[in-house]
């Protein structure tokens, strides 16, 4: 409810609460529970949706998205290339980190040179690691140059966080990340291990202030749970949810469903380094036992979208016409058959809870009835994550996982989960590395297409990855919540509001 101390202030200022619900504090405390807590609150360190959504909220980015998903000036004001491989971005010069120190750039140079370092160990890295310099050329100029044409850059940049350059290098990376600073319109307040993150409204933000005072972020790993306090208003959001779940808030007095198609891709990534699907005829079975269209049907409720490759109509490179092997429970069978004994060992299929668990049994189920020996292995998301990108030993055999890249190309995508480079990567395919190398480094999109269509065939021959659906994003919010969720699947609080 608004307060009455805040309805009084309308009346003074001579303005309603409803109708200007940014200027004006509409609620005290947004409440809003995530599936884990964050794995990190340094943006540059990781990026899974839990760790994002919180952290979003205290740093701005270098460029942003608007709602409609165009490429808006956050901290930079506009840019220009100066050549092929280079550009260069004017920087603001009204922003401060919540220190009180200003934003410079200095500060987005340090920033880029960080998350570029190899030794700081980036997850993102296969997403910036095209640009070799950084350079602050005036304090409010910066200068960056890449090796060789990088089309996917500005796509890239909208997931660069500033960080501010003289917090970094005094407190070091590990206390940083229990204590962060940026500039966005929420400061970090504290963080309660395995409760909940608190951040408080910057009223020095230089942009759309953040309409609630406070906002906290709880970990609440079920998700009934999350709907039942959606129900009971004790929270406002609650993320991940499931089609049946969904449909329980549908007749809630006090709650809604919002959902958005996303750009984040459902898919399962095979090992090709580990038994069985060192034996491409394995590999091949599993991408015709999936049934797609009856996990979207019979579990997601249809809110979902099935794909042929590894990206959505959303993203560059996306090639409409890819052939990719459809439900053909009969042809499995007969390749396991043909595969011989190594299709009797057994596969590990790890997955996470934050991931939709109807889904991954229903696709254990599919795999058995193929005659696929699959047991499934759930784990926390750091350690999902810690697996998934610790190279072909440690990857497992078989996972379920949702990627977004938040950059809405295939650059994004495609590059870190098939190049050899790539921490994120257990693929090994000569061809498919040179045509991902040529395609972002050619700003002749026709080029960039064509080598996009040959990856996405030889995904679709050689099955390192079964893309499945394009996934969306289902919430349930509070009815006097005003947010209409964007396909990046970004919690930005300051383009909510509250109205009664």
């Amino acid at each position: 409810m608004t307060s009455l101390s805040s309805k009084v202030a309308a009346i003074l200022l001579g303005f309603s609460v409803a109708a200007a619900p940014g200027a004006l504090l509409a609620k005290d405390r947004l409440t809003v529970d995530l599936v884990n807590e964050p794995s990190s609150l340094d943006p540059q360190v990781q990026w899974n949706p839990d760790s994002y959504y919180v952290y979003r909220n205290i740093f701005d980015n270098l460029l942003t998205r608007d709602d409609k998903g165009d490429i808006i000036p956050q901290v930079a004001t506009s840019w220009k290339y100066l050549s092929d491989t280079e550009i260069e971005f004017q920087i603001r010069d009204d922003i401060t980190f919540h220190d009180g120190k200003k934003l410079t750039a200095e500060d987005v140079a340090f920033s880029v040179q960080r998350i570029t370092d190899p030794k700081f160990g980036s997850p993102q890295l296969g997403q910036f690691n095209k640009i070799i310099k950084a350079e602050a050329t005036s304090p409010t100029t910066v200068k960056l140059t890449t090796d060789g044409a990088y089309p996917a850059l500005l796509a890239q940049l909208t997931k660069l966080s500033i960080v501010p350059k003289h917090v970094v290098e005094a407190v070091g990376k590990d206390a940083f990340n229990l204590k962060p600073i940026g500039s966005g319109p929420y400061k970090f307040d504290n963080w309660q291990r395995g409760v909940q993150v608190t951040l408080t409204a910057n009223p020095d933000y230089w942009g759309d202030k953040g309409p609630f005072p406070t906002a906290v972020f709880r970990a609440v790993p079920d998700a009934s749970t999350r709907v039942a306090n959606l129900q009971a208003g004790t929270s406002d959001i609650a993320v991940t949810l499931d089609s049946d779940l969904a449909e329980q808030l549908k007749s809630s007095a006090r709650a809604k469903v919002l959902s958005v198609l996303t750009e984040r891709v459902a898919y399962l990534r095979l090992n090709p380094t580990k038994a069985p699907f060192d034996n491409t005829k394995i590999r091949q079975a599993v991408a015709y036992a999936i049934d797609k269209d009856g996990l979207i049907d019979g579990i997601l409720g249809g809110y979902d979208k099935p794909v042929p490759e590894m990206l959505t109509p959303s993203h560059v490179g996306w090639v409409a016409d890819i052939k990719a092997p459809s439900y053909d429970l009969a042809k499995a069978k007969a390749l396991v058959a043909e595969a011989g004994p190594a299709a009797k060992a057994e596969i590990e299929l790890a997955t996470s809870p934050v991931f939709d668990q109807r889904i991954v049994q229903a696709i254990q189920q599919m795999l058995a009835e193929a005659g696929l020996n699959v047991k499934i292995n759930m784990s926390d998301m750091a350690n999902y994550l810690k697996r998934a990108q610790g190279g072909v030993d440690a990857t497992p055999a078989l996972s379920f996982g949702r990627w977004s890249c938040s950059c809405q190309d295939a650059d994004g995508v495609l590059f870190p989960l098939l190049h050899k480079s790539s921490s994120w990567s257990v693929y090994r395919n000569d061809k498919a590395d040179a045509l991902l190398e040529d395609a972002r480094a050619t700003l002749d999109e026709k080029k960039r297409l064509e080598d996009y269509r040959q990856v996405h065939e030889i995904v679709a021959e050689d099955v390192p990855l079964v893309p499945l659906y394009q996934v969306a994003a289902i919430y349930g919010a509070a009815k006097p919540l005003q947010w209409q969720p964007s396909p990046g699947e970004s919690l930005f609080l300051n383009r909510m509001s509250w109205k009664e």
